[in-house]
């Protein structure tokens, strides 16, 4: 099932994808009850497709992104928070702040929570899971190295696209994924190569703190991140998931 949430009329709604339209629903994709209204999928404005109360992202999960960004692989998973006003959705703008003179791309898979969470086993994490979205961690890189500490170089507004539409029957465990600036090639990795998987990483948070439905887990990017320019297209594109893409401009 893909879960969508779209600008209409009454302002913004949740929907189910079938066979091209979007079955729209009476209020959130949790206990789904539909409205009886369907609009067209090509002519639906898609928007992030969840409203997290927080983005858990998780860093340096794989190997290869390490050295070059200069961190060692941590024992334990290394966690920091997004605001929910990073957030933004497919075909959004990326805003490079005037702050920062080196704004960079991270493709990740995002894991959308399902229900209140708190304290799971690993064997159970899974449960706890909604389904899937791609997620562009935008990440002021210098600032990061300056700070020290993460919070300010990933909370700028638009920091956080998510989309295009949450995933609910996939298997995370083995999925390619693919970062693309301007059709370049710039990331390419399979999911299996995550140092902590979406079991061990569901588990670990809600040990930390309470998740709640709709709430975001970005797990983390693989080697080949870089600097975006204005102008610059840049895209994410997860197997058997979809693909987010967000224009670029100077804020």
């Amino acid at each position: 099932m893909r879960i969508v949430r779209c600008q209409t009329a009454q302002g913004s709604q949740y929907g189910i994808v079938e066979q091209g339209a979007v079955r729209l629903l009476r209020a959130d994709p949790f206990a789904p009850e539909f409205s009886g209204e369907t609009i067209p999928l090509e002519q639906a404005r898609l928007l992030a497709p969840c409203e997290p109360s927080k983005i858990v992202a998780v860093g340096i999960n794989y190997a290869s992104h390490a050295p070059e960004i200069g961190f060692a692989i941590p024992a334990e998973p290394l966690i920091f928070l997004k605001p929910n006003t990073a957030v933004i959705g497919p075909g959004a703008t990326i805003s490079l702040p005037a702050m920062s003179r080196q704004v960079d791309f991270e493709g990740e898979l995002a894991v959308v929570i399902g229900r209140r969470t708190h304290k799971v086993s690993g064997p159970e994490a899974l449960d706890a899971v909604l389904g899937y979205t791609c997620c562009n961690d935008v990440t002021a890189r210098d600032l990061q190295k300056k700070d020290v500490q993460f919070t300010r170089s990933k909370s700028f507004d638009t920091f956080a696209p998510l989309g295009p539409w949450i995933e609910t029957d996939l298997d995370p465990s083995d999925l390619a994924i693919e970062t693309r600036v301007n059709n370049t090639v710039r990331q390419q990795a399979r999911t299996s190569a995550m140092l902590r998987g979406v079991p061990t990483l569901v588990s670990f948070i809600s040990q930390v703190m309470t998740l709640l439905p709709g709430d975001v887990i970005a797990t983390g990017t693989p080697a080949g991140v870089g600097p975006l320019q204005p102008g610059d297209e840049v895209t994410v594109s997860i197997e058997h998931l979809g693909t987010l893409s967000n224009r670029v401009r100077q804020g």
